[in-house]
């Protein structure tokens, strides 16, 4: 007998038909002889239509009752499904996050759990039943409900994997498992069986939208297997796990893309100590998330490199874009800098494979297919096991087509 927790996503459970089909998935799973606890998310839609709820009567609505308005998504539906099993025969019981023992700090709309007392939930599972708990919401020190995030049901059922010590956390959602890229841009695309933990957090934070990120950190800072799965059919799924010997035969596992990027430019800066941090430290005030960073000296009209002056760029993603170049452009007029300009017309393309640590000609290969299909590179930022270029936006699926290709992800393996 195996302690299991799976998840169900918001297209998966999104009307009553739905949601009778995963309640038969997770009472099989019970027959079986296994423990079991499910964790929901709001039917598909239904957090949007709440936020955009609240933005017809506020345009800033108080994050404490955002979280309130938010988490009601969750409530209705752990208590269809619970309703769903008892009308099979199958004893449950439903949690709403505080109940269910999750407790985060007070960040409202991206609280981060801080801890989980799952003795409720060990309770319930000691007597039989199918326990059901509400994703994406806990409460804080306070006794206030928070929310963590678009994609945090993920994490919830992650932590809660850990908390009860499962033997695997299953995942479940609308694609069957994690792909060499993404299906809907190149048809070649393949699923991958086992991915390990690195290339997961890294495929996830550079655009690739099955996994949240804090759920792959949580799972593989505490070795926890997830297994992605489609949750209308039997397919075998993806396996997330740790690495091992044959994952780094293949030198690239995945390519991705984000349209969703910004750059911005600080031409001319004074080239002395802090002036990088001064620029980094009010972003970062201001809750934004930088990505790549490249430092440069400046050149002049005649070629020659100019003694004191740098110039500075860095991305972030498109949403915090303008409020970053205002921030920047103020800054820039203060610490000296030519010039601020700022570019939202950009894609960032990524290889990803642990593979790469030990296989030579992998970027050559990359910026050989790039050039070939005539996409110039403004940006590389390289890791252990990613290699990121940004392109222009309007390269983007091409520039994925091309490197799925040359790398020949699409082959069996």
């Amino acid at each position: 007998m195996a302690l299991i927790v799976q998840k169900y996503g918001g297209s998966s459970v999104a009307n009553k038909e739905l949601i009778e089909s995963v309640a038969r998935r997770a009472v099989a799973a019970k027959r079986e002889g296994h423990q079991v606890v499910v964790v929901l998310s709001a039917m598909k839609g239904e957090t949007d239509r709440l936020l955009s709820m609240a933005k017809g009567i506020s345009e800033s609505p108080e994050p404490r009752e955002v979280d309130a308005l938010l988490a009601t998504g969750e409530q209705v539906t752990i208590a269809l499904f619970a309703m769903v099993c008892q009308t099979m025969g199958e004893k449950v019981k439903s949690f709403l996050g505080f109940q269910a023992g999750i407790k985060t700090d007070d960040a409202h709309c991206r609280a981060r759990i801080a801890d989980i007392d799952p003795s409720r939930i060990k309770t319930e599972l000691a007597k039989n039943r199918i326990a059901v708990v509400a994703g994406f919401q806990g409460v804080n020190r306070h006794g206030d409900i928070t929310t963590l995030g678009r994609g945090g049901s993920d994490t919830t059922a992650v932590a809660l994997a850990i908390a009860l010590k499962a033997n695997m956390c299953e995942i479940y959602t609308d694609v069957d498992g994690i792909y060499t890229t993404d299906p809907h841009v190149c048809d070649t695309a393949r699923r991958i069986d086992r991915i390990c933990y690195e290339e997961m957090l890294e495929l996830s934070s550079l655009g690739a939208k099955v996994m949240e990120i804090r759920s792959i950190e949580l799972a593989m800072n505490y070795r926890i297997k997830i297994h992605v799965r489609h949750s209308q059919s039997q397919s075998p799924g993806t396996i997330i796990c740790e690495e091992d010997a044959d994952m780094e035969r293949t030198p690239v596992r995945g390519v991705t893309s984000s349209v969703q990027e910004g750059r911005i430019t600080l031409l001319r800066v004074p080239d002395k100590p802090g002036v990088a941090a001064r620029i980094l430290d009010l972003i970062s005030k201001a809750g934004i998330v930088i990505d790549m960073i490249i430092q440069n000296q400046s050149v002049s009209a005649n070629g020659q490199d100019e003694e004191n002056w740098t110039d500075f760029s860095f991305t972030v993603p498109a949403a915090d874009y303008k409020a970053t170049l205002d921030l920047v452009t103020s800054a820039g007029v203060e610490i000296g800098a030519y010039k601020v300009v700022g570019d939202n017309n950009i894609a960032k393309v990524s290889l990803v494979g642990v593979g790469m640590r030990n296989h030579a000609g992998v970027a050559t290969l990359m910026f050989k297919t790039l050039a070939s299909e005539g996409i110039n590179i403004s940006m590389i930022s390289t890791s252990e096991i990613k290699i990121s270029c940004v392109i222009e936006k309007k390269y983007a699926e091409l520039a994925v087509r091309a490197l799925h290709n040359a790398f020949n992800l699409g082959a069996p393996v």
